[in-house]
């Protein structure tokens, strides 16, 4: 292989894998937040029916 066309693919697979590896990251974050965000209103609401007396 001539050595630019290896560093070229070295370098675009590289980025293909931050991509997909940053796109995971996102989707983990925002997947946990919008559980704690229903948890939280979850509690909320119990607070709110067990406030009745």
């Amino acid at each position: 292989y001539p050595l630019g066309s290896q560093s070229r693919y070295l370098f675009s697979t590289s980025m293909m894998l931050l991509t997909v590896y940053g796109g995971y990251l996102c989707s983990a974050r925002a997947y946990r937040y919008f559980q704690w965000r229903s948890s939280q209103r979850q509690a909320a609401e119990e607070q709110k029916t067990s406030g009745v007396p």
